[in-house]
């Protein structure tokens, strides 16, 4: 909250603020930094959007924590428009926090109701070794589910069988008990 707070004060910040917060190796420095990209990104013009997603990619390897990625793949990297191919490629990197943001970012295509970027990631994730990308693609999955549940069960008809159990947890945590037992066991239809 406090790091929040500041975003009244510091914006707009230039590019140089804003790359030099980014940096820090003070992690809240960083998170102001990312904070400021997406109060840029929501307010600005089309020109200062495509600055904003420019400076965000250039300092992928500085965002490198879960809160990082979380408070800000959807709001700058999400409404960006970029494209499947693009996130798929992110979601192959070695850089762990470049392959959350990969899934994170969908979350903005989530909430508009198209969901065929979410599930193309998230089956690029099946086999991702990181629990941090089990959670984040369960989550992602969940809220998949909670706007049409009958597409999130036809992707776990296709994947749970391959899917890590920290990943299916994540994304059946909203379905009732008994639903949720029986993809734990394998046998849901």
């Amino acid at each position: 909250p406090q790091t929040r707070s500041l975003i009244r004060r510091f914006h707009p910040a230039d590019d140089a603020a804003i790359e030099g917060l980014l940096q820090s190796p003070i992690h809240e420095e960083r998170l102001l930094a990312l904070l400021l990209l997406v109060e840029r990104y929501r307010r600005g013009t089309p020109e200062a959007r495509d600055r904003a997603f420019a400076l965000y990619v250039r300092n992928f390897e500085r965002i490198n924590n879960w809160d990082l990625v979380d408070a800000s793949a959807e709001h700058v990297v999400g409404p960006h428009g970029v494209g499947r191919a693009q996130l798929l490629r992110w979601a192959r990197s070695p850089h762990l926090w470049t392959r959350r943001i990969a899934i994170v970012s969908t979350l903005h295509s989530i909430r508009a109701g198209r969901f065929g970027d979410t599930l193309a990631v998230a089956a690029a994730l099946l086999q991702d070794p990181e629990d941090l990308l089990h959670k984040a693609t369960g989550w992602m999955l969940r809220e998949v589910g909670k706007r049409d549940p009958a597409v999130l069960e036809a992707f776990l008809r296709r994947h749970h069988r391959k899917m890590p159990r920290t990943m299916l947890r994540y994304a059946i945590e909203r379905f009732p008990e008994s639903r949720r037992k029986a993809w734990l066991r394998g046998t849901a239809r």
